[in-house]
């Protein structure tokens, strides 16, 4: 009878999973539907323009604001789907436009200068933009309160002169115009919906008597109605210029061919990832794994409800996204473990282990955090996608992997199923519980002085090869033009050298990426002429699309401050947090590590010769975030066994060491699956994802190996020798109170 309540009770857990389930599989190819892709998805070209005043005065921030506005409205003529604008800086206007054909009209409506006239109803000209001041429009009221416009005047003598002449027409309008088309626009035809944003015209004015001085111009306006009719006004008569400084064009097969090959990618990954969690940890495996279908749902689901554009980079932040998802349970299951092994019954176990885990997983994800914001403050285009997608993927995964698994996995512990079949619940066996130890044998500390030199070793190799060698900088890095030829027949580098040199381009590098494929860099920053006819050179002798991506020097030395700037503050920032959370001895050996790392990535790429891009930053980024992630987990366990084992009274050397094998051998089993986990996507998007993200995988993928690495025997060691110097010294009285932070507990989380 007993049983048959057991049965009835884990009923309504499991009903709740299914539904679950299936309301995510059913919404998930909706939501994947409606999002934006970028141009890396789906084609298109994209444009950095440089915006400066025409007399070299200082460009103020409505300049900028309403040189915005005007391309905004520019794009619409463009009948584009999605444009994507942006302001960057103090002095950049960045413009994306997929599946744009003809890229020359773009660029000329988008760069041309905004043309503000005044005509009479017929559609004649009466006055240009130099009859106001520029930027003379301004928001005002007329003498009831309501909102109008303020237009200062330039000239007001032929001012004067025209408003007198149109006062004693029959209907007594002045039209004002943005981009008036002759043959095109007309009043008669705009009437209807002038002011409205489809339209060029932009508002019809009665004029009474002439005017010699500033005039408003009244009517039904609300607020936000002046507010836009001023800066379309302004932006008629903004002294401004625009340099186009980089551009990017991609092809729609190339875009398509991107899209499949990554998409492809992950979502093997995903599966190989969750048919392992099952297989390691049985029936919270499968949980876990409902769980990576919820995080991925919500994360896209998310993205497309803030207007994000899914890029390359993007996907490759949801998939690494998933590797940080997994770890977060992996903790949770580690400790639920560790409580069974050291003889807790089934419920206490889960309990305690859920407890014990919380605040490591905060931890670990507000580190990878300060990276991710650093990383969207500095960065830009699709780095600030990527930055984006690995914000929302952290956030997700505190929602979904230690809320929302934590509290369907509560009601089958509740229930009482799995009381007495804990191997089916979460892999433990009887092995696990004979009190045997895992990795009792190894000593990490008394090996650590091999790692350390082979540290060493690596570092002087890697600091040899920067000094003789370099890196392999990238057009990001050192401006220029990248190329990629596409064709559906065989491409030779000897004849695609060749056709370089008719050019008379200086080639830098020039590669394979297979028979059909090649990728190269030439110096020369392309014009929008030469990249034009690049395209129709090698269209026409290959039957080959081109990828063109141009960067000139302005660009090049933004994105070398940005780079160095990242580094720096992601760094400060992940010190104070870890000094603060745990202690300044903690800091240093946890950012020696994310340095260790770096720099081995560095000399890595240097030493191979791959090229330095700017993914690559984000790569390095990540990395750090990724690593002290990594490291938190170790010193949390370091922390609390320090209080367990010595009651944080350390006497030697000895006791510090012993404090360190212990938490590593703890840990061990948790770093090496998580590690795993995270590779698999990795893996999987180099060999079978986009080339364009090929660079960031392989960095990722070492820099994972390299932060496992360093925060087992490096970080812990830089530890020992700091706390080591400490011993016997009067402990410092701190700002803040040390005592233990007493956890609320949250019913479905951890009680």
């Amino acid at each position: 009878m007993k049983k048959n309540m057991k049965k009835k009770t884990i009923f309504k857990p499991l009903l709740v999973v299914i539904i679950i389930t299936l309301v995510t599989l059913l919404m998930m190819p909706s939501v994947l539907k409606n999002l934006k892709f970028g141009l890396d998805l789906q084609g298109g070209f994209e444009v950095l323009y440089k915006v400066s005043t025409i007399d070299d005065s200082e460009l103020t921030k409505d300049m900028l604001t309403n040189t915005y506005k005007t391309m905004l409205k520019r794009i619409d003529v463009l009948g584009v789907s999605e444009p994507v604008i942006t302001i960057e800086g103090n002095d950049k206007i960045r413009v994306q436009l997929a599946g744009v054909t003809n890229q020359d009209e773009a660029r000329n409506i988008l760069s041309s200068a905004a043309t503000l006239t005044f005509r009479d109803s017929n559609d004649k000209l009466l006055m240009d933009s130099d009859v106001l001041k520029s930027g003379g429009a301004k928001v005002s009221t007329d003498s009831k309160g309501i909102p109008a416009v303020s237009l200062s005047v330039n000239k007001k003598d032929e001012f004067y002169r025209i408003t007198n002449k149109i006062s004693k027409t029959e209907d007594k309008l002045i039209v004002i115009w943005l981009d008036f088309e002759e043959g095109v626009d007309s009043f008669k035809k705009e009437q209807s919906k002038c002011g409205e944003n489809d339209s060029n015209c932009l508002s019809a004015a009665t004029v009474s008597e002439g005017f010699a001085s500033d005039v408003i111009i009244q009517g039904n306006f609300k607020q936000e109605e002046v507010k836009s009719l001023v800066e379309l006004i302004n932006s008629g008569s903004l002294p401004t210029k625009l340099e186009e400084i980089s551009s990017k064009t991609v092809t729609a097969s190339f875009g398509i061919d991107s899209l499949e090959k990554t998409a492809k990618a992950g979502l093997i990954a995903v599966i190989v990832i969750m048919i392992s969690l099952t297989l390691i940890y049985r029936f919270s495996g499968i949980i876990a794994s409902i769980g990576i279908l919820i995080y991925s749902l919500l994360t896209f689901l998310i993205f497309w409800l803030f207007g994000g554009v899914l890029t390359l980079p993007g996907i490759a932040a949801t998939v690494l996204g998933i590797g940080m998802a997994i770890d977060a349970n992996i903790i949770n299951f580690a400790r639920i473990k560790d409580e069974l092994e050291d003889g807790s019954n089934f419920q206490t176990a889960y309990k305690k282990g859920n407890s014990n885990s919380l605040l490591t997983i905060l931890d670990a994800n507000i580190t990878t955090l300060i990276a991710a914001i650093v990383l969207f403050v500095l960065g830009e285009s699709s780095i600030k996608g990527f930055a984006t997608m690995l914000i929302i993927s952290i956030f997700v995964t505190m929602f979904v992997m230690v809320f929302l698994t934590r509290l369907l996995l509560n009601g089958f512990v509740k229930s009482g199923f799995f009381d007495n079949k804990q191997n089916l619940f979460i892999g433990i066996t009887k092995k696990d519980l004979s009190g045997k130890k895992r990795f009792e044998k190894l000593e990490f500390v008394k090996s650590s002085k091999f790692f350390i030199a082979l540290s060493l070793i690596c570092i002087i190799a890697g600091m040899v090869s920067l000094f003789t060698m370099g890196l392999n900088l990238g057009v990001d890095f050192k401006g220029g033009s990248s190329i990629t030829i596409k064709s559906d027949n065989e491409l030779k580098l000897e004849n695609i050298k060749n056709d370089i040199k008719k050019f008379d381009y200086e080639l830098v590098s020039i590669e394979n990426i297979d028979k059909k494929t090649v990728d190269l860099r030439i110096g020369d920053s392309l014009t929008n002429k030469e990249v034009e006819k690049v395209n129709k050179y090698f269209k026409e002798k290959y039957e080959a699309s081109t990828d063109i991506g141009v960067i000139s020097n302005i660009v090049r030395d933004e994105l070398v401050k940005n780079a160095l700037l990242s580094i720096i503050i992601a760094s400060f920032g992940i010190i104070i947090y870890v000094s603060l959370r745990f202690k300044f001895s903690y800091a240093v050996g946890g950012v020696a590590a994310l340095f260790h790392d770096a720099f081995m990535i560095i000399a890595l790429f240097s030493l191979l010769k791959f090229e330095v891009s700017s993914i690559f930053i984000a790569a390095i980024l990540t990395i750090i975030g990724y690593s002290i992630n990594d490291t938190i987990v170790i010193f949390d366990r370091i922390k609390e066994n320090l209080k367990k084992m010595y009651n944080n009274k350390i006497t030697d050397k000895e006791q510090l060491s012993d404090v360190v094998n212990t938490s590593l051998r703890q840990t061990l089993t948790r770093s090496i699956i998580t590690t795993v986990a995270t590779l698999i996507p990795v893996v999987f998007l180099i060999f079978m994802g986009s080339h364009e993200i090929f660079i960031f995988n392989v960095a990722l993928l070492f820099g994972l190996v390299a932060g496992s690495y360093s925060s087992i025997f490096i970080a812990s060691q830089i530890w020992i020798y700091i706390e080591t110097k400490e011993i016997g010294k009067p402990k410092k009285k701190k700002w803040y109170d040390e005592k233990e932070i007493e956890e609320k507990r949250i019913k479905g989380i951890n009680s």
